[in-house]
């Protein structure tokens, strides 16, 4: 996530979103005594397509977002692309930041933006249910965390999930914001 950083600092300047708190880029959102773990079985191929930010960590680079979306496909040579959007309340885009990422463990990738000026960062996939509609992620350093859903609404059993599992990776979760919608296409 640390590719985000750079383009997505000058989104910095906007304004927040209501109530929205914002970290700093060296904000820890978990208690990294505690282990963490990414899924064992994870299959890349069933994570590729769409997914809606149901809630995030605070970040610097996401301030102001809503409606944020990241698609992943195939890329070559066992690549995935990347491409995060970031919308305004009113559904508009206000920026997007095309990269991509490669498996280095079972459920965990490193993400690259070619465009900013860091290495790869770490983007471990802690769990998604059965059918891959939910997915929890974050970063064994706690600066990043967020609860993905195929649709730009979950329902509550699996956000209960979701957050247990954060909970259990020791993951802060009064520091979760959920993110709104506005009009995520």
């Amino acid at each position: 996530m640390k590719r985000f950083v750079l383009a997505l600092l000058l989104a910095g300047c906007a304004a927040p979103l209501p109530d929205e708190p914002v970290g700093s880029l060296f904000d820890v959102y978990r208690d990294t005594d505690v282990q963490i773990a990414s899924k064992a079985l994870f299959e890349p191929e069933k994570y590729l397509g769409t997914w809606y930010e149901i809630a995030r960590f605070p970040v610097p680079f996401e301030r102001g977002c809503a409606g944020v979306m990241a698609e992943y496909g195939q890329g070559d040579a066992g690549q995935i692309t990347v491409l995060n959007t970031c919308r305004n309340l009113d559904g508009t885009v206000r920026s997007t930041i095309n990269g991509f990422a490669e498996v280095v463990g079972p459920g965990r990738l490193a993400v690259t933006f070619p465009t900013l000026p860091f290495g790869a960062s770490d983007y471990w996939v802690l769990w998604t249910d059965d059918a891959y509609r939910t997915a929890v992620v974050g970063a064994p350093d706690g600066r990043s965390g967020w609860i993905l859903n195929r649709d730009p609404t979950i329902p509550q059993d699996r956000l209960k999930a979701a957050r247990e599992v954060l909970d259990f990776n020791g993951y802060d979760l009064t520091r979760l914001v959920n993110v709104p919608q506005g009009g995520a296409q």
